[in-house]
């Protein structure tokens, strides 16, 4: 017994003692994008920086993320567009009453929608459980409302979790998360209202700690996710793996790191027959559906 604070959600498992299996057609290697959209409140609320904001309301801030909606985004579809890519849209249901051509423009290529909040200017770890709870279903009847389906996954913003969370995520119909970054194999999680899947989301192949924190450039945030992506790619033969990139369009999109990361994606891309190119419900539900007993 070590005596410290446990969460209770999963057991500790090396990856090197699990069950092996494969992923369709045999591939090793599941890669899916996250690309977060997300809106933020005028004046208030959290949201990433460019630089130190001024008092409110943060103008130059406010803006420099709304570029990712009004612009990013738009050419960061025609990439994925052009490269054939499937999405996962990790979207805030405030943006189908602030940008619905935005949304309607990633529906036409078919992408999931995983739940992201209302938005990214709050935290749900602050709110009070019946707070909570409303905040999760207000997000997921929007979502449902707008797709037609009610999405199985979600994301909190700011990663951002109380300690009832899985179990209300639950409790919604939600069948995966992936707020949790402890592994590169998704792992079945305990609740009180049943099991959840935790699939990889990566905050090391995420653009905001890679740019906003560690201040990386776009030259070196691409050849992290094609180091990432060879590395993973080999180390899939011993165990299968999940590899996720997490996007951000008013960091990528912005044209000089567009450069970049289009020549990540495009190495990517090129060796899609190797590896199973995919979203994060996709591997939900081949995990519930095919390997349900093996994942650890």
């Amino acid at each position: 017994m070590s005596g410290l604070a446990d969460h209770g959600r999963y057991a500790y498992r090396p990856i090197s003692n699990r069950p092996d299996y494969s992923w369709p057609n045999g591939q090793r290697l599941a890669v899916y994008i996250g690309l977060n959209l997300e809106h933020f409140a005028f004046g208030e609320g959290l949201g990433a920086e460019l630089a130190p904001g001024g008092p409110a309301p943060d103008v130059l801030n406010y803006a420099w993320r709304d570029y990712g909606n009004r612009v990013g985004a738009w050419r960061l579809r025609d990439l994925f567009d052009a490269l054939d890519l499937p999405v996962s849209l990790l979207a805030n249901s405030a943006l189908y009453a602030y940008a619905p051509e935005l949304m309607a423009a990633f529906r036409a290529r078919g992408d999931e929608v995983v739940g992201h909040g209302r938005s990214n200017a709050e935290c749900q770890s602050t709110l009070t459980v019946e707070a909570e709870t409303r905040l999760i279903a207000e997000a997921t009847q929007i979502l449902t409302q707008a797709e037609g389906k009610p999405p199985q996954g979600w994301l909190s913003p700011w990663i951002a979790e109380s300690a009832q969370t899985p179990d209300l995520l639950v409790e919604a119909g939600y069948g995966y998360t992936l707020n949790w970054c402890m592994d590169d194999q998704p792992i079945w999680m305990h609740t009180r209202a049943g099991r959840l899947l935790a699939i990889p989301y990566p905050q090391e192949i995420n653009d905001i700690p890679a740019i906003v924190a560690r201040k990386d450039g776009a030259a070196q945030f691409a050849d992290m996710i094609i180091d990432n992506f060879d590395e993973m790619l080999a180390q899939s033969q011993s165990q299968p793996l999940v590899m996720g990139i997490a996007l951000h369009p008013y960091l990528v999109g912005q044209p000089y790191r567009l450069r970049h990361l289009r020549r990540a994606l495009c190495h990517i891309a090129a060796q899609r027959d190797a590896i199973w190119l995919t979203q994060a419900g996709a591997i939900h539900a081949y995990c519930r559906d095919q390997i349900p007993d093996l994942i650890a």
